[in-house]
């Protein structure tokens, strides 16, 4: 098997029988001391991730996450079972479709809200973490958006592959123009291995219709050094809309096939400093 599943729900049940009846706070604290406390690197990950913002958005997370966990529970069992059946199908598929081969570990746990998917390296291994508390949040426990969900992940698993970089890989994720490739190459995997993304036509429509503005505003943060997590989070917007930059990084992708042929593997692994130019190119040119 070349897949293998780490999955945490059953130690999260035991936790939220002693905190299910805790305030917010308290869950938090039980929730690192009961739970989280078995798996130190996946806890880790986490908060680093919020330090990465600012202890404002860590604060929010808690209070936000942890008073809804009831409210939560009956979608992310459901979320949970629907992954199990998911994954191994999706998993194959895009071996045979790529005829590539190489192992991903599945994490499911329930955290503080840094994700509802996480392509990363956990336990020195390719890995797709899988946030049940946020796919509850988001409403995403269907399984036609987990399926869009696990490709998105894999698609930045396939990515760290093909460029035989690993930890270097989230090092350059950290560049706001190397970002944009990265969720863009990652959006655009769902289409090549699915045939189509399921997306809400109003959200497409209006990323369309606002595109210059949303490039001039990611220019800018480029330019003043500020950061573009807004592009990317959904409780972060710009101008009222969640995960736009995602939608500039697919239009930089499709852009791109049509420069560079649509060789994945070719598109995959550009240069670093190739990436950069590329996409500072094309945020100039759809200004034009």
């Amino acid at each position: 098997m070349k897949w293998r599943i780490i999955d945490t729900f059953d130690d999260f049940l035991l936790y939220w029988e002693k905190a299910h009846n805790k305030n917010w706070e308290e869950r938090f604290k039980l929730w690192q001391e009961i739970y989280m406390a078995k798996y130190p690197e996946l806890l880790r990950k986490q908060i680093e991730s919020y330090k990465e913002l600012d202890s404002f958005w860590l604060e929010k997370a808690k209070k936000e996450i942890f008073s809804k966990l009831e409210e939560f529970l009956p979608l992310m069992k459901i979320a949970r079972r629907n992954l199990f059946i998911l994954w191994e199908p999706i998993y194959y598929e895009v071996l045979r479709k790529l005829n590539v081969d190489f192992p991903i570990v599945f994490v499911i746990y329930v955290g503080i809200g840094s994700g509802a998917g996480w392509a990363t390296i956990y336990k020195s291994n390719l890995a797709c973490l899988l946030g049940l508390e946020k796919i509850a949040e988001l409403k995403w426990h269907s399984k036609d958006k987990l399926k869009t969900l696990l490709l998105h992940e894999i698609g930045h698993l396939v990515h760290m592959k093909y460029r035989k970089e690993y930890k270097k890989f989230e090092k350059y994720e950290k560049d706001p123009l190397f970002l944009l490739y990265s969720e863009g190459f990652a959006k655009r995997f769902v289409s090549f291995i699915s045939g189509k993304e399921k997306e809400d036509k109003n959200w497409v429509l209006w990323c369309r219709k606002h595109k210059k503005e949303l490039i001039r505003e990611y220019l800018n943060r480029i330019n003043y050094k500020k950061k573009v997590n807004d592009f990317f989070g959904d409780w972060l917007n710009v101008k009222g809309k969640s995960f736009t930059g995602y939608f500039l990084g697919r239009e930089f992708i499709r852009w791109l096939e049509e420069k560079e042929g649509k060789d994945i593997r070719k598109i995959a692994i550009l240069p670093f400093n190739k990436v950069q130019r590329l996409v500072k190119d094309w945020l100039f040119l759809q200004l034009e």
